[in-house]
């Protein structure tokens, strides 16, 4: 039988204390709550402006032929699929003085910032060479995010109190909503801008804005390498390397959580094919370009509700449970939408153009709520994720996690890719432009409801399927909490071992001093 003296229950109680205050630190400083935000203020913002309008910039301006531009991304997807193992690799093992993450801030930062630019850039050149121009600035602009993706795993790391971390992608979220208005912008300038200045057309408004973007998403990257850090403590490079690469990708592929998430991430995808739509709709449905900046203002509204709205729905029905409520009412209410469609008041939009305006305005805004909830929760769902890798196998692989992760995440972008330019063929869409040079819409019925068809449908099942994926995510309940305390202990036993390598290394160079 093994007696413990007072001393020792007291040494133990301050040992489980000193675990619980790692857990349960504030760590965060405001200036680094802000240069997290505005990193992600300037990234999410510069990638809802691509992606946004980037297909319609090059079919409508540069005259890039649609099957062109299906198979030009179908291409940069498995491009971007292959190089995705090397990234990941590269960045789960980089040690430097800056950490593990921040060094890619920079580095990629030249790729990108080219590759946007390309993208809302028309030259008059032939065909081919509109071809290799469009290729090579989504090809270099893929491997450019690509590396710069390690950006995504600085949530992860930046504070090992998840409690504090869950607040950051709130706030983080929160925020966003005061900037992504910004590429909204775009179709009011586009609409009048070349009507008040006639030396001023609608490619220019598009490239200019594309300019302002990137500038933007820059200066507040560089701003974020200068002023976050990184917590969580990590494995050495010896310890990594005792892993294999093999071993580590086994240990991914046992993990179920991730498995859930790809899923959902899979079929979350496909809504990009409705919202690559959306400016097709607009200038073709509805007749005017300008209505998708109208909708915007009021759809976004919802959303500086939603984002504390989906940060309570966390605390009270979980991670899982709110990511399954968000994406099957979304399934739910896209479909509806497309059933009632886009003029229930006439046989066109233009019979009773302000009822039926008001009456799209308002589905896509019911349609919207759950995508502040599902972006607040995704972040939250991948942590635990991460978490779940570490408890189980002591290791977090989060690069390489996400390399497997990207894999079924490129394999979907290639299909919305695709098909993106693919529907616009079966569909029979002809860009129209006036002798200026600007748009104009089409008034063929049988194109106008393919274009409704592809922009409800597929958000629809993409909303569905993404919220019945997390009936198999195995995190939460007593199995939860039983993870994160356990995990609390390894992190604590870890940094006790860096702390005593740290100090019989500084006592070596004292004695060899002396």
């Amino acid at each position: 039988m093994i007696f413990l003296t007072e001393q020792d229950i007291l040494t133990e109680e301050q040992e489980e204390l000193d675990k619980l205050a790692y857990t349960k630190k504030r760590y965060l400083s405001p200036k680094e709550i802000a240069a997290y935000v505005l990193v992600n203020f300037g990234q999410k913002n510069l990638s809802q402006f691509t992606s946004a309008y980037k297909e319609f910039f090059m079919i409508q301006f540069l005259k890039l032929d649609t099957t062109a531009y299906a198979y030009i991304n179908l291409f940069a997807s498995v491009y971007d699929a292959l190089d995705d193992t090397i990234s990941g690799l590269i960045i789960d093992r980089t040690r430097t003085r800056w950490g593990r993450i921040r060094p890619f801030f920079i580095i990629p930062l030249p790729l990108w910032v080219v590759g946007s630019i390309m993208m809302f850039t028309a030259p008059d050149i032939s065909r081919n060479g509109k071809i290799i121009w469009a290729a090579i600035a989504i090809v270099i602009n893929g491997l450019g995010m690509s590396y710069f993706g390690a950006w995504n795993l600085m949530i992860y790391n930046i504070t090992p109190n998840n409690d504090e971390r869950n607040n950051l992608i709130t706030i983080s979220k929160f925020f966003e909503l005061f900037g992504v208005w910004l590429p909204s912008l775009v179709p009011i300038l586009v609409q009048f801008l070349p009507k008040i200045n006639s030396s001023i057309n609608m490619k220019g408004v598009y490239t200019s804005f594309a300019y302002f973007m990137v500038i933007i998403s820059a200066g507040f990257t560089i701003f974020g390498f200068f002023n976050m850090r990184e917590r969580v403590p990590l494995q050495s490079r010896e310890e990594m390397n005792e892993t294999s690469v093999l071993e580590s990708i086994k240990q991914i592929f046992t993990n179920r959580p991730l498995f859930a998430i790809i899923l959902s991430d899979f079929f979350n995808n496909f809504k990009a094919v409705g919202g690559s739509s959306e400016q097709y709709f607009w200038l073709n449905n509805s007749g005017n370009i300008a209505n998708q900046s109208i909708c915007g203002l009021f759809t976004g509204i919802p959303n500086y509700l939603m984002v504390p709205f989906a940060a309570k729905l966390v605390k009270k029905f979980g991670s899982r449970t709110t990511a399954i409520m968000a994406g099957v009412f979304g399934g739910v209410a896209y479909t509806l939408l497309f059933i009632i469609g886009y003029h229930p008041f006439g046989q066109t939009f233009k019979d009773n153009y302000i009822l039926n305006l008001i009456w799209v305005i308002f589905a896509l805004t019911v349609c919207g709520l759950p995508n502040k909830v599902i972006q607040v929760v995704n972040p939250i769902l991948s942590a635990e994720t991460f978490d779940y890798m570490e408890w189980k196998h002591g290791l977090r692989n989060e690069a390489l996690v996400t390399t497997v992760q990207g894999y079924f995440t490129k394999l979907a972008t290639s299909i919305t890719g695709w098909l993106s330019g693919m529907v616009l063929t079966w569909i029979n869409y002809v860009p129209l432009t006036d002798s200026l040079g600007n748009a104009i819409p089409q008034t063929d019925p049988k194109m106008l409801n393919g274009i409704w068809a592809v922009f409800c449908i597929l958000p629809a099942i993409a909303r569905g399927f993404y919220g019945l994926s997390f009936i198999i995510y195995p995190i939460h309940g007593d199995f939860k909490n039983q993870m994160i305390a356990e995990l609390a202990d390894i992190r604590a036993d870890r940094l006790a071992q860096q702390d005593a390598a740290q100090k019989a290394a500084a006592e070596a160079k004292n004695s060899e001093a002396e």
